[in-house]
């Protein structure tokens, strides 16, 4: 153009170039943010897919926005079919319904939680759902619309279910590290008890045995002297009778049983508690628990009376590792507790039954119809020297050393009164590696 100079177009030219420049910036940031934008709302997409709750977002009306794929596979409805209905028709029964809409009365402002409605599902049924509805707000705190969240009650039942039952495994698995630790401390002293009682009984029950062979002895002098003709004054047999020395004679013999029934059943004890303590732990063998626990029950029930009744239900062979002795006196003593509770009872029986559990494990039960145990004492029974019978009738020491038995063969010994009355002694071993 005339009276324009080279300059002035030199410097349109470059203003045109740094116009150029930023547009082409521009581009860039914008398709950055574009991208940006796009990975942001893959994410969200991919999260509301993921989600296991139901989730709708509404507007203040209760028209439906949005809503997740866990909706959608609930209902047995598309997003297309779900979008700009009325949340509320989603409810299965009116009382529902009605409290959805309080939900988005004008006056409500706040959060509710854990709300249990019924949400009607794909094949029609009525299924009840934790709801969480939660105010949405814009940028200036306005409300916009409501975010509704749930989930099925039934997971969360089967949830807490779980949860119960892991928490009632782990007081039954306290319990049984509690008794194990007592048992362990206790045998550790009564190892060294049981070492310093054996030595004096070997040697008072040794000198019981000299002195009845010395008694006899002395019985067989006596009795001579006594035929012999030079020997009988009228003052010997006075001091005879005075003394009354055929009385002592005769008393020896009961005197001597008595004595060495005494120390042999304070030897009983002292083997009790080395059984107890593991001092004389046998070797491992394979056999037959059926086998022993008939043999166990032939021997207790001997001297039961004739009224004694005995159900035996046990497989034919129930093979296991350990020590077949101790397995017996664990049996012996069940049953021998068993017979001692019905002691009273007009009809008393008792109940042997023995299976596999689903883990293959042993299970062996031994009821009773007798009075049953008080509740006090259940935490106690399998306590050392914790005894209910009478004193002079047991030591306590018979149900602490077979929980201590069962528990070096890897098992289990558990006690609960029967509903239908009396107690039952659950014997619960791990069966022969296959």
């Amino acid at each position: 153009m005339e009276g324009v100079g080279e300059a002035v177009w030199i410097d349109v030219i470059r203003k045109m170039d740094e116009v150029y420049n930023d547009l082409l910036q521009y581009e860039v940031a914008l398709e950055e943010k574009n991208a940006a934008l796009e990975e942001s709302h893959q994410f969200i997409e991919s999260v509301l897919a993921s989600m296991s709750d139901i989730l709708i977002v509404c507007d203040r009306h209760g028209g439906i926005e949005e809503v997740n794929a866990s909706l959608q596979r609930f209902t047995g409805r598309a997003e297309a079919a779900l979008k700009g209905t009325p949340v509320f028709d989603l409810f299965a029964d009116e009382a529902s319904r009605q409290a959805v809409r309080d939900f988005f009365s004008p006056q409500q402002r706040d959060a509710r939680h854990d709300v249990e409605l019924g949400i009607a599902a794909a094949d029609g049924t009525a299924v009840p759902v934790s709801i969480n509805c939660t105010p949405r707000l814009s940028g200036v705190g306005k409300l916009v619309g409501m975010v509704v969240t749930g989930r099925p009650v039934g997971e969360l039942r089967r949830a807490y279910h779980a949860l119960r039952q892991t928490h009632e495994e782990l007081k039954r698995t306290q319990q049984q590290l509690v008794q194990s630790e007592k048992m362990a401390s206790l045998g550790r002293l009564v190892a060294g008890v049981a070492h310093e009682l054996n030595n004096p009984i070997s040697f008072v029950l040794g000198n019981v045995m000299a002195l009845r062979r010395y008694v006899g002895r002395l019985h067989t002098y006596i009795e001579a002297v006594s035929a012999s003709a030079g020997a009988r004054t009228p003052a010997l047999e006075n001091l005879r009778r005075e003394l009354r020395i055929d009385r002592i004679l005769e008393d020896m013999e009961p005197l001597l049983d008595g004595m060495i029934e005494g120390a042999e059943r304070t030897t009983d004890i002292v083997d009790g508690l080395k059984r107890f303590s593991a001092v004389d732990r046998q070797a491992d063998e394979a056999f037959n628990l059926t086998e022993v626990v008939q043999r166990a029950l032939r021997w207790v029930t001997r001297s039961a009376p004739a009224k004694f009744e005995v159900r035996v239900d046990l497989p034919p062979s129930l093979p296991m590792v350990g020590s077949s002795g101790q397995m017996q006196q664990v049996i012996m003593n069940l049953v021998q507790n068993a017979c001692d509770a019905m002691a009273e009872a007009p009809s008393p029986k008792l109940e042997v039954r023995a299976a596999h559990d689903a883990g293959e494990a042993i299970v062996l039960t031994v009821a009773d119809n007798g009075p049953g145990i008080p509740e006090a004492h259940l935490p106690h029974l399998f306590d050392p020297f914790f005894t209910t019978k009478p004193v002079g009738q047991g030591t306590g020491l018979g149900l602490s050393i077979s929980y201590g038995i069962v528990e070096r063969h890897g098992g289990r010994l558990a006690v609960a009164n029967r509903p239908e009355g009396g107690a039952a002694f659950t014997l619960v071993l791990p069966p022969a590696p296959g």
